[in-house]
C-alpha cells in the first residue's frame, strides 16, 4: 500500500472507544484521514482520570500494510521532552536536587566556558544558552551518551545565560538527562522507566526494549510544505547560526535513524521516546491525579508560572515555556496555520515534531495524547492536530483563545 497523498480522500479502518459527548472529536479523527491525509494514528483523552476516547486507526507500515492497532507505537520526538521534565521535578520534590542548583554542582566539568552559573531551572526553561553544539559531529553521534554530552560540557553559550530564551531541540534532553545521571547514577530511560512507567503501567519508553519493535509504526518523513518562515531562511541561508546548526547538525536521527533499531535502542531523551497516544495522554493524567507526580509538579499552580515568554532565539518567532513544558502560544496573526500550539491557558504539554501532542489542562481535568506515523509541517500543530483539540475543547464546552502577550520590542524581533 502506498502512502496517501494529502487530499486524497479514502476511508481508514478506525477502531476503539469513544463517550457520546466526544463524538465530535471521533468525526476529526476520521476527518484527518478522508480530508487531511492522515496514514496511522492513534488519539486518547482523559477527563479527570478517566478515559473518554480511546481511538486509533488507519496503516501502520504502509510498505506492508500492517494495520494500526491498539498496541502500535510510534517515535514522538519533542514530546517526549515532557517525560524527561516530569523525572527532574520528582528528583526536586525529593529534595536531591532544586531548580536553582548550579548543573556544574552535580556535574562539574559543565561548568567550562561560562557556564557555571547555569541552573538547572535555565535547561527547564530553555534560557541556557546551549540549544546547539557549535562544533560538528557525525550523523550518529546523538547514539553515543557520552560523545554528546562531552561535547556539551565543552561549548559556549550562545548568549548570556538566563537573559534570553530559545528553545533546545537537542541538548535539552542531554543536559537534564546527565543531571539525572549525576544525581542518581541511573540513565533518565532507566530512571523514567523505575519511577513512573513501570509502577504506573504506562507504555512509554526512552530507550526501545527489543521486544516492542514488532510494534512500531515507522515514522512516514514527507517533505515540508508551507511558506518559507524566518526559521527555515536562517537555517538554508545563515551558515552557523542557531538555526542553521539545528538543521544541519544535529546527526541523523530526524531524518533516517529514528527508522532503526538503533536510533530507537538509544537514549536521545529530547527526541526519541515511543509511546502511543494512550501512553501520552496517561503521563499527563497521572501528572493531575497521581500523587507524587501531582506533587512534584504542582499542576494546580501551574500557570502561575510562566518563566519564557517572548522571542526565541531559535525558532525566531515568539514561545511560551515553563518548568520544561510548552505553554499555549498563537502564532498565527504572523506565520499562519503550523506554528502554534493552542490551549487552554492554564495548560501544559509538549508538541512533538511532525504535529505529534500531549497536554494536560488542569482547569478542563483533561488530558490529551495523540500519535501519528506521517509527519505534517509546521513548527509546532498542523491542521491534524489542532482540528482534535478544537473539537475536545467544544466537547468539554470549553475554549482555547489567543494567548494574550505582551508587545515584543524591536531589539527582540
Amino acid at each position: 500500500m502506498n502512502a496517501q497523498n494529502d487530499r486524497t480522500p479514502y476511508t481508514p479502518v478506525v477502531d476503539g472507544v469513544v463517550d457520546a459527548t466526544f463524538a465530535a472529536v471521533a468525526a476529526e479523527f476520521e476527518r484527518n484521514f478522508t480530508h487531511r491525509g492522515e496514514i496511522g494514528a492513534s488519539l486518547c483523552v482523559f477527563v479527570n482520570g478517566t478515559p473518554v476516547v480511546d481511538l486509533w486507526g488507519g496503516v501502520a507500515d504502509p510498505e506492508t500494510g500492517r494495520r494500526w492497532d491498539r498496541d502500535t507505537v510510534s517515535v514522538v520526538f519533542s514530546c517526549t521532552k515532557a517525560a524527561v521534565a516530569l523525572c527532574i521535578h520528582l528528583l526536586i520534590h525529593s529534595g536531591d536536587i532544586s531548580a536553582d542548583m548550579p548543573v556544574s554542582r552535580v556535574w562539574p566539568q559543565f561548568a567550562a566556558h561560562g557556564k557555571r552559573d547555569i541552573t538547572i531551572g535555565m535547561l527547564l526553561d530553555h534560557s541556557a544558552g546551549i540549544p546547539v553544539l557549535s562544533e560538528r559531529i557525525g550523523p550518529k553521534a546523538l547514539e553515543d551518551w557520552d560523545f554528546v554530552t562531552g561535547r556539551i560540557a565543552d561549548q559556549t553559550p550562545f548568549w548570556r545565560p538566563g537573559d534570553r530564551h530559545g528553545y533546545h531541540p537537542v541538548t535539552f534532553g542531554h543536559t537534564l538527562g546527565e543531571v539525572v545521571r549525576r544525581a542518581t547514577g541511573t540513565s533518565i530511560g532507566e530512571f523514567f522507566a523505575s519511577e513512573i512507567t513501570r509502577p504506573l503501567g504506562i507504555d512509554f519508553w526512552i530507550g526501545l526494549p527489543a521486544q516492542i519493535e514488532p510494534h512500531i509504526a515507522p515514522i512516514i518523513n514527507q517533505a515540508a510544505g508551507g511558506p518559507m518562515t524566518p526559521f527555515l531562511d536562517a537555517a538554508l541561508h545563515q551558515r552557523g547560526s542557531i538555526p542553521n546548526l539545528v538543521v544541519f547538525n544535529s546527526g541523523d536521527f530526524a531524518r533516517s535513524g529514528v527508522n532503526t533499531r538503533a536510533g530507537r535502542a538509544a537514549e536521545i531523551p529530547a527526541a526519541n521516546g515511543i509511546t502511543h497516544a494512550r501512553g501520552l495522554a496517561q503521563l499527563y493524567a497521572s501528572a493531575l491525579w497521581h500523587p507524587a507526580l501531582a506533587m512534584a509538579l504542582g499542576a494546580g499552580e501551574y500557570s502561575l508560572q510562566v518563566a519564557s515568554d517572548g522571542f526565541d532565539q531559535t525558532l525566531l518567532m515568539p514561545t511560551r515555556f515553563s518548568r520544561g513544558f510548552m505553554l499555549a502560544m498563537d502564532n498565527r496573526e504572523r506565520f499562519g496555520e503550523g506554528h502554534s500550539m493552542r490551549v487552554g491557558p492554564r495548560a501544559f504539554g509538549h508538541c512533538g515534531s511532525g504535529g505529534s501532542i500531549g497536554f494536560a489542562d488542569p482547569a478542563a481535568g483533561v488530558s490529551v495524547g495523540y500519535t501519528m506515523n506521517k509527519l505534517g509541517p509546521g513548527t509546532l500543530l498542523n491542521e491534524r492536530g489542532q482540528s482534535l483539540v478544537d473539537a475536545i475543547y467544544r466537547s468539554l464546552g470549553h475554549s482555547a483563545p489567543p494567548v494574550r502577550r505582551r508587545q515584543l520590542g524591536q531589539d527582540q524581533q
